[in-house]
């Protein structure tokens, strides 16, 4: 399933995210007036088109509102999308930009190596 989602959508999904659960659309509004400083009226709209693109699945009563996608699908799409994007489709070409672009703390670099391996381990050979 491949969902663009903006990033004034991804401020709503991240509200339900965080939630892990439904939430009725008047508390979603509230918390991004909270954060944001949204209009509900501007939190609503978002939510019809999160809604039209099946992304968020909408309940009656009270206008109950579920995420049908999971964080971890949006960044792996948007990192795929990106990868494409900016560097044909080659993924040590986008690591290698990646990785240049800030210093890494030592733990951080034994958790990407870590990641890296398994990876690695995983794989068939092909």
């Amino acid at each position: 399933m491949n969902i663009k989602v903006f990033d004034s959508e991804l401020k709503v999904m991240e509200v339900l995210w965080e939630a892990e659960d439904k939430l009725p659309a008047s508390q979603i509004a509230k918390r991004l007036i909270e954060t944001v400083g949204w209009n509900p009226n501007t939190t609503y709209t978002i939510i019809k088109k999160l809604v039209t693109k099946g992304a968020i699945e909408r309940e009656d009563p009270k206008f109950m509102c579920r995420a049908l996608i999971t964080k971890d699908h949006i960044q792996k799409q948007e990192i795929s999308e990106l990868n494409e994007k900016l560097f044909a489709g080659t993924p040590d070409v986008f690591l290698s930009a990646f990785l240049s672009n800030k210093k890494f703390t030592k733990e951080e670099m034994s958790k990407m190596k870590q990641l890296i391996e398994e990876l690695d381990d995983g794989s068939d050979g092909a």
